[in-house]
């Protein structure tokens, strides 16, 4: 199953969203790769692997059950996290690319590719859009931390 969709970070249009430079939401996705149990629920812990150069081999720790990824950063652009499969977890890739057509303008497009067959039956249908909705709101959920990480390194007396 793939799945995409875009979530506005800067809208010109809209006074109430306080805007965000490529560089802070940069380092939101960087904080997120590093640090995901403040933006995953259910994530007990994580265990950075190693770190070699742009890539980190991280364990994953939810309750009893473990899972490892990679995390592949490219500067300032994006940020893949390949899932190894295993016998109870199926593989799958999640990418979060930072799209900035114009200066006022800023965009985080996620591509979810997964090992789930797409299917016509209506129950598989139905579960697919009920994962995707999963997605999308945990999404829209990272990016609201991101905005309060930057919000709080702005606050005067911030430790950051």
């Amino acid at each position: 199953m793939n799945f995409e969709h875009l979530i506005q970070i800067n809208d010109p249009l809209n006074p109430f969203v306080e805007s965000m430079t490529r560089e802070q939401l940069w380092e939101g996705l960087v904080l997120r790769a590093e640090q995901p149990q403040l933006f995953v629920m259910g994530l007990d812990s994580c265990t950075i692997l190693s770190r070699e150069g742009n890539v980190l081999e991280r364990e994953l720790h939810y309750g009893q059950a473990t899972v490892r990824d990679r995390v592949t950063l490219a500067e300032s652009q994006s940020v893949r996290y390949d899932i190894l499969p295993t016998a109870d977890y199926v593989g799958g890739s999640l990418t979060m690319t930072i799209e900035q057509p114009d200066e006022l303008q800023l965009f985080l497009r996620f591509e979810y590719a997964t090992t789930l067959p797409e299917s016509t039956d209506p129950d598989a249908h139905q579960t697919q859009e009920i994962v995707k909705s999963a997605y999308r709101e945990n999404d829209i959920d990272t990016v609201r931390l991101i905005r309060q990480f930057v919000q709080a390194k702005q606050e005067p007396g911030s430790l950051h």
